[in-house]
Protein backbone atom coordinates (compact mmCIF):
# COMPACT_ATOMS: atom_id res chain seq x y z
CA UNK A 1 0.00 0.00 0.00
CA UNK A 2 1.21 3.50 -0.86
CA UNK A 3 -0.11 6.55 0.97
CA UNK A 4 -2.53 8.58 -1.12
CA UNK A 5 -2.11 11.69 1.01
CA UNK A 6 0.03 12.98 3.89
CA UNK A 7 -1.76 15.65 5.93
CA UNK A 8 0.23 18.03 8.14
CA UNK A 9 -1.02 20.08 11.05
CA UNK A 10 0.43 23.60 10.89
CA UNK A 11 1.47 25.13 14.23
CA UNK A 12 4.21 23.08 15.86
CA UNK A 13 4.49 20.70 12.90
CA UNK A 14 5.29 22.94 9.92
CA UNK A 15 6.01 26.26 11.62
CA UNK A 16 7.72 26.66 15.00
CA UNK A 17 5.11 29.09 16.25
CA UNK A 18 3.88 27.76 19.56
CA UNK A 19 6.68 28.98 21.83
CA UNK A 20 6.36 32.48 20.33
CA UNK A 21 2.60 32.76 20.67
CA UNK A 22 2.61 31.29 24.19
CA UNK A 23 5.22 33.82 25.31
CA UNK A 24 3.21 36.73 23.89
CA UNK A 25 0.02 35.37 25.48
CA UNK A 26 1.68 35.09 28.90
CA UNK A 27 2.97 38.67 28.70
CA UNK A 28 -0.37 40.11 27.64
CA UNK A 29 -2.28 38.19 30.33
CA UNK A 30 0.05 39.73 32.90
CA UNK A 31 -0.64 43.18 31.50
CA UNK A 32 -4.39 42.44 31.72
CA UNK A 33 -4.13 41.59 35.42
CA UNK A 34 -3.55 37.84 35.39
CA UNK A 35 0.15 37.20 36.06
CA UNK A 36 1.08 33.81 34.62
CA UNK A 37 4.32 32.11 33.65
CA UNK A 38 5.14 30.80 30.21
CA UNK A 39 5.18 27.28 31.66
CA UNK A 40 1.69 27.73 33.10
CA UNK A 41 0.38 28.94 29.74
CA UNK A 42 1.77 25.80 28.12
CA UNK A 43 0.21 23.53 30.75
CA UNK A 44 -3.18 25.19 30.83
CA UNK A 45 -3.88 26.64 27.39
CA UNK A 46 -1.88 24.87 24.70
CA UNK A 47 -4.09 23.21 22.05
CA UNK A 48 -7.29 24.86 23.31
CA UNK A 49 -9.25 27.10 20.95
CA UNK A 50 -8.51 30.78 21.60
CA UNK A 51 -12.16 31.49 22.39
CA UNK A 52 -12.03 28.83 25.11
CA UNK A 53 -8.74 30.25 26.45
CA UNK A 54 -10.23 33.72 26.74
CA UNK A 55 -13.34 32.38 28.47
CA UNK A 56 -11.11 30.71 31.08
CA UNK A 57 -9.09 33.90 31.54
CA UNK A 58 -12.21 36.00 32.10
CA UNK A 59 -13.52 33.50 34.64
CA UNK A 60 -10.27 33.77 36.57
CA UNK A 61 -10.18 37.54 36.35
CA UNK A 62 -13.79 37.80 37.43
CA UNK A 63 -14.51 40.38 34.74
CA UNK A 64 -14.26 40.74 30.96
CA UNK A 65 -10.93 41.35 29.28
CA UNK A 66 -10.35 44.89 28.00
CA UNK A 67 -12.09 45.73 24.71
CA UNK A 68 -9.95 44.76 21.73
CA UNK A 69 -7.77 42.35 23.73
CA UNK A 70 -8.01 39.53 21.19
CA UNK A 71 -7.22 41.83 18.25
CA UNK A 72 -4.16 43.25 20.07
CA UNK A 73 -3.06 39.73 20.97
CA UNK A 74 -3.21 38.74 17.33
CA UNK A 75 -1.35 41.87 16.21
CA UNK A 76 1.43 41.40 18.76
CA UNK A 77 1.70 37.69 18.01
CA UNK A 78 2.12 38.33 14.29
CA UNK A 79 4.63 41.09 15.00
CA UNK A 80 6.66 38.54 16.97
CA UNK A 81 6.24 36.02 14.14
CA UNK A 82 7.65 38.56 11.69
CA UNK A 83 10.78 38.84 13.82
CA UNK A 84 11.25 35.25 14.94
CA UNK A 85 9.15 32.64 13.13
CA UNK A 86 10.99 29.76 11.46
CA UNK A 87 9.94 26.45 9.94
CA UNK A 88 10.11 23.45 12.24
CA UNK A 89 13.64 22.10 12.10
CA UNK A 90 14.04 19.62 9.26
CA UNK A 91 10.51 19.92 7.90
CA UNK A 92 11.50 21.37 4.52
CA UNK A 93 13.85 18.45 3.94
CA UNK A 94 11.17 16.01 5.11
CA UNK A 95 8.71 17.50 2.61
CA UNK A 96 11.29 17.18 -0.16
CA UNK A 97 11.51 13.43 0.50
CA UNK A 98 7.77 12.71 0.47
CA UNK A 99 6.77 11.43 -2.96
CA UNK A 100 2.99 11.64 -2.57
CA UNK A 101 0.41 14.41 -2.25
CA UNK A 102 0.56 16.61 0.84
CA UNK A 103 -1.76 19.19 2.37
CA UNK A 104 -2.18 21.09 5.64
CA UNK A 105 -5.21 20.96 7.96
CA UNK A 106 -5.37 23.24 11.00
CA UNK A 107 -7.86 24.49 13.55
CA UNK A 108 -6.37 27.90 12.76
CA UNK A 109 -7.72 30.20 10.08
CA UNK A 110 -6.71 30.11 6.43
CA UNK A 111 -5.40 33.65 6.82
CA UNK A 112 -3.11 32.62 9.67
CA UNK A 113 -1.83 29.63 7.68
CA UNK A 114 -1.10 31.79 4.65
CA UNK A 115 0.81 34.27 6.79
CA UNK A 116 2.86 31.81 8.82
CA UNK A 117 3.63 29.51 5.90
CA UNK A 118 4.51 32.57 3.84
CA UNK A 119 6.88 33.92 6.49
CA UNK A 120 8.72 30.60 6.61
CA UNK A 121 8.93 29.96 2.87
CA UNK A 122 6.63 26.93 3.00
CA UNK A 123 3.55 28.47 1.37
CA UNK A 124 4.36 27.40 -2.24
CA UNK A 125 4.32 23.77 -1.10
CA UNK A 126 0.74 24.06 0.16
CA UNK A 127 -0.83 26.67 -2.12
CA UNK A 128 -4.40 25.56 -2.80
CA UNK A 129 -4.04 22.67 -0.36
CA UNK A 130 -4.83 24.35 2.98
CA UNK A 131 -7.87 23.41 5.04
CA UNK A 132 -9.20 25.15 8.15
CA UNK A 133 -11.64 24.11 10.87
CA UNK A 134 -13.64 27.18 9.82
CA UNK A 135 -14.67 25.17 6.76
CA UNK A 136 -16.34 22.36 8.73
CA UNK A 137 -18.97 21.99 11.43
CA UNK A 138 -16.64 20.84 14.21
CA UNK A 139 -12.91 21.43 14.84
CA UNK A 140 -10.37 18.91 16.09
CA UNK A 141 -10.68 16.65 18.13
CA UNK A 142 -13.64 15.78 15.89
CA UNK A 143 -12.76 14.07 12.58
CA UNK A 144 -14.59 16.59 10.34
CA UNK A 145 -11.54 18.57 9.24
CA UNK A 146 -9.43 15.57 8.31
CA UNK A 147 -12.32 13.95 6.45
CA UNK A 148 -12.90 17.24 4.60
CA UNK A 149 -9.23 17.44 3.60
CA UNK A 150 -9.24 13.86 2.33
CA UNK A 151 -12.43 14.44 0.37
CA UNK A 152 -11.11 17.63 -1.24
CA UNK A 153 -7.85 15.87 -2.13
CA UNK A 154 -9.72 12.82 -3.52
CA UNK A 155 -8.03 10.47 -1.05
CA UNK A 156 -9.35 7.47 0.87
CA UNK A 157 -9.09 8.31 4.61
CA UNK A 158 -7.77 4.82 5.38
CA UNK A 159 -4.82 5.47 3.05
CA UNK A 160 -4.00 8.87 4.57
CA UNK A 161 -1.19 9.59 7.02
CA UNK A 162 -1.43 12.53 9.42
CA UNK A 163 1.40 14.41 11.15
CA UNK A 164 0.22 15.94 14.43
CA UNK A 165 1.68 17.39 17.62
CA UNK A 166 -1.44 17.66 19.79
CA UNK A 167 -3.62 15.12 21.55
CA UNK A 168 -6.74 16.73 20.07
CA UNK A 169 -5.30 16.46 16.57
CA UNK A 170 -4.32 12.83 17.05
CA UNK A 171 -7.81 12.00 18.30
CA UNK A 172 -9.32 13.73 15.25
CA UNK A 173 -7.18 11.78 12.81
CA UNK A 174 -7.78 8.45 14.55
CA UNK A 175 -11.53 9.13 14.49
CA UNK A 176 -11.23 9.80 10.75
CA UNK A 177 -9.72 6.34 10.25
CA UNK A 178 -6.25 7.64 9.41
CA UNK A 179 -2.80 6.58 10.59
CA UNK A 180 -1.21 9.21 12.82
CA UNK A 181 2.42 10.10 13.48
CA UNK A 182 2.90 12.25 16.57
CA UNK A 183 5.71 14.82 16.42
CA UNK A 184 6.85 15.14 20.02
CA UNK A 185 9.76 17.57 19.96
CA UNK A 186 8.07 19.52 22.78
CA UNK A 187 8.07 16.47 25.05
CA UNK A 188 4.43 15.44 24.72
CA UNK A 189 5.17 11.95 23.39
CA UNK A 190 3.39 10.00 26.12
CA UNK A 191 0.17 11.96 25.59
CA UNK A 192 0.32 11.53 21.81
CA UNK A 193 0.96 7.81 22.09
CA UNK A 194 -1.94 7.39 24.50
CA UNK A 195 -4.21 9.09 21.94
CA UNK A 196 -3.16 6.64 19.23
CA UNK A 197 -0.12 8.13 17.48
CA UNK A 198 3.16 6.58 16.50
CA UNK A 199 5.59 9.01 18.14
CA UNK A 200 8.77 10.50 16.68
CA UNK A 201 11.02 13.37 17.75
CA UNK A 202 12.90 14.51 14.64
CA UNK A 203 11.54 15.36 11.19
CA UNK A 204 14.47 13.53 9.61
CA UNK A 205 12.77 10.31 10.78
CA UNK A 206 9.51 10.98 8.99
CA UNK A 207 10.22 9.52 5.55
CA UNK A 208 11.42 6.25 7.06
CA UNK A 209 8.40 6.03 9.34
CA UNK A 210 5.98 6.62 6.49
CA UNK A 211 7.68 4.00 4.34
CA UNK A 212 7.86 1.44 7.15
CA UNK A 213 4.21 1.95 8.11
CA UNK A 214 3.09 1.66 4.50
CA UNK A 215 5.05 -1.58 4.04
CA UNK A 216 3.80 -3.03 7.31
CA UNK A 217 0.21 -2.17 6.45
CA UNK A 218 0.53 -3.97 3.12
CA UNK A 219 1.91 -7.06 4.85
CA UNK A 220 -1.02 -7.19 7.28
CA UNK A 221 -3.80 -7.20 4.73
CA UNK A 222 -4.49 -3.47 4.62
CA UNK A 223 -5.30 -2.99 8.30
CA UNK A 224 -4.38 0.31 9.89
CA UNK A 225 -1.04 0.52 11.68
CA UNK A 226 -2.67 1.49 14.96
CA UNK A 227 -4.83 -1.63 14.86
CA UNK A 228 -1.86 -3.87 14.12
CA UNK A 229 0.30 -2.29 16.80
CA UNK A 230 -2.41 -2.83 19.39
CA UNK A 231 -2.51 -6.61 18.89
Amino acid sequence: MNWQLVIFDCDGVLVDSEAIQNRVFARMLGEAGLPISYEAVVRQFVWLKMSHCLDIVEQRLGHPLPPGFEARLQDQTFAAFERELKPVRGVAQALDRIDTSVCVASNGSLDKMRKTLGMTGLLPRFQGRMFSAAQVARPKPHPDLYLHAAREMAADPVICAVIEDSRAGVRAAVAAGMTVFGYAAAGQGESLAAAGARVFNDMCELQGLLRAASTRDSQTGGRRLTEVAGQ
